[in-house]
């Protein structure tokens, strides 16, 4: 599967990028799903940090989901939905690759901007899909989708009969 930069995506869409970012941003905690040594999900809480033009995913030394990212790179983040029903904002994830930052001028401009305790794992993330699903018009839902080398698609889908449409 494709994946693709913070930056690209970006690029590509900026005004989703910027929601996207903005929805992470207005929690402190998110959930991360990771993949077991036995191939079963683990899904556990982390930060997502934006900071030098992209997302970063810190960790706490040999903590199990770094384990298991350093071991099949695959994850997915679903932005934390507030604290209540409304999710006025809506509901965000990404998925993809999860890299870990070697570069010891990467750490440590990350350190200084995020003061983070030490010793941490940090990952960047490569996206292969980036997902909003928000409420339009009181009970129709806007699916937005954007993968790698695609352009945004759009779908609506109402509480009849559940199909999807192509939205404009």
């Amino acid at each position: 599967m494709t994946s693709s930069s913070w930056a690209d995506f970006q690029a590509a869409e900026p005004a989703f990028a910027d929601t996207v970012r903005q929805r992470f941003q207005q929690y402190k905690h998110h959930v991360l799903a990771t993949v077991r040594k036995d191939g079963s999900p683990r899904v556990t809480g982390l930060e997502v940090e934006f900071r030098l033009g992209e997302p970063f995913l810190g960790m706490m030394p040999n903590s199990r989901k770094a384990l298991d990212l350093r071991r099949d790179p695959r994850f997915a983040v679903h932005a934390n939905p507030g604290p209540d029903a409304e999710m006025a904002d809506g509901d965000v994830r990404i998925s993809g690759r999860a890299v870990e930052v070697t570069d010891p001028a990467v750490l440590a401009a990350f350190v200084d901007e995020v003061k983070p305790p030490e010793p941490f794992h940090l990952f960047r993330v490569e996206l292969t899909e980036v997902v909003r699903i928000g409420l339009e018009g009181g009970d129709t839902l806007l699916i937005q989708t954007w993968r790698p080398g695609r352009p945004l698609r759009s779908f609506r889908r109402g509480n009849d009969d559940g199909s999807l449409t192509d939205a404009p």
